[in-house]
């Protein structure tokens, strides 16, 4: 287990916030001894949790021959038949999947092939499980055109605690299937866009982790 690079920033300020509030506590502080260490116990508490937060745990993908892996941790809050319009123009089954502030952040790329496009949008910060948080929330997209079933088309979802969405593809990238391909700090959501003829090996409410869980497979032939 290591510490992802989008934490080095967040986790030196909390360092340092850290440090000043325990030597405040201690220096200047004229509470009952109980208290100092209760309150000390809570700074502590708190930086490990922003540290832990920022895990990145080694993952060793499945086969990925006719697989799709989920991109991410977390809970699958719905799989759907929509259009979806932003770039691909048609019917696709989307596969959504929460991540709470208590699972690892990393996303993955859930098929292998190119990168065929890439976009950011600026948006709002709804909660990630609102219905429109997936047209109108902070967003990225992302589309891997596959050499054997198309383009299956993901999305990372800022949540209303996401305040910034990393983001490492860019088009024309060759790229593996439970490679790492971004980062969303504090609560979120990733949606997949899968091809009608794949076939949704999850249900609502499973529990899923990313590079390893199957969330759907295509048929052979």
């Amino acid at each position: 287990m290591r510490i992802h690079r989008e934490g080095t920033g967040t986790i030196l300020i909390a360092l340092a916030l850290s440090g000043s509030l325990l030597f405040g506590i201690w220096k200047w502080s004229l509470l009952p001894l109980p208290l100092q260490v209760g309150l000390s116990a809570v700074v502590v508490l708190l930086l490990l949790i922003v540290v832990y937060f920022f895990r990145e745990p080694e993952r060793r993908p499945p086969g990925t021959q006719g697989l799709v892996l989920a991109p991410a941790d977390g809970r699958v809050v719905a799989i759907e038949r929509v259009k979806e319009g932003e770039y691909l123009g048609d019917e696709r089954i989307q596969v959504s999947i929460f991540m709470s502030p208590l699972n690892v952040h990393v996303n993955w790329y859930p098929v292998a092939g190119e990168v065929s496009y890439f976009k950011y949008h600026p948006g709002r910060y709804l909660v990630a499980w609102h219905p429109k948080s997936s047209t109108d929330n902070e967003r990225t997209t992302v589309v891997v055109r596959t050499p054997e079933h198309g383009e299956v088309l993901f999305r990372q979802i800022a949540g209303a605690l996401a305040r910034r969405i990393c983001t490492y593809s860019r088009p024309g990238d060759e790229v593996g299937a439970g490679t790492e391909f971004g980062f969303i700090k504090f609560g979120s959501r990733v949606d997949v866009f899968l091809p009608l003829h794949a076939q949704v090996s999850v249900g609502i409410g499973d529990r899923v982790q990313g590079a390893r869980s199957v969330i759907a497979e295509f048929p052979s032939g």
